[in-house]
């Protein structure tokens, strides 16, 4: 997956629930944990936006993929059945 970034303490809307991320230097401290903020395993990790997926990735470095299994054809009968007021105006039982 090109493109994909994965969460980091540093983002401005991550947040840890339990209140217990700590700054030492340069590395982010989890009091919690007695360990180094680990976003990918940690239950308590939350994103204000709502962004952030089960291993640790932030949701909006990703793009969606769609894809069409129809077409215009496909939505649409190849004729169409009028009401009979359309019919009096127009002449025709069947459109298209």
């Amino acid at each position: 997956m090109a493109g994909v970034k994965t969460c980091h303490p540093q983002c401005r809307d991550f947040k840890c629930s339990k209140n217990a991320l700590r700054v030492q230097g340069r590395t982010y401290w989890c009091d919690w944990a007695n360990d180094k903020c680990d976003i990918a395993n940690c239950n308590y990790a939350m994103c204000y936006k709502r962004q952030l997926l089960d291993n640790g990735v932030c949701g909006m470095s990703i793009k969606r993929k769609t894809k069409e299994d129809y077409g215009p054809e496909d939505i649409f009968p190849e004729q169409l059945r009028v009401k009979e007021k359309i019919m009096r105006k127009t002449g025709e039982k069947w459109i298209f």
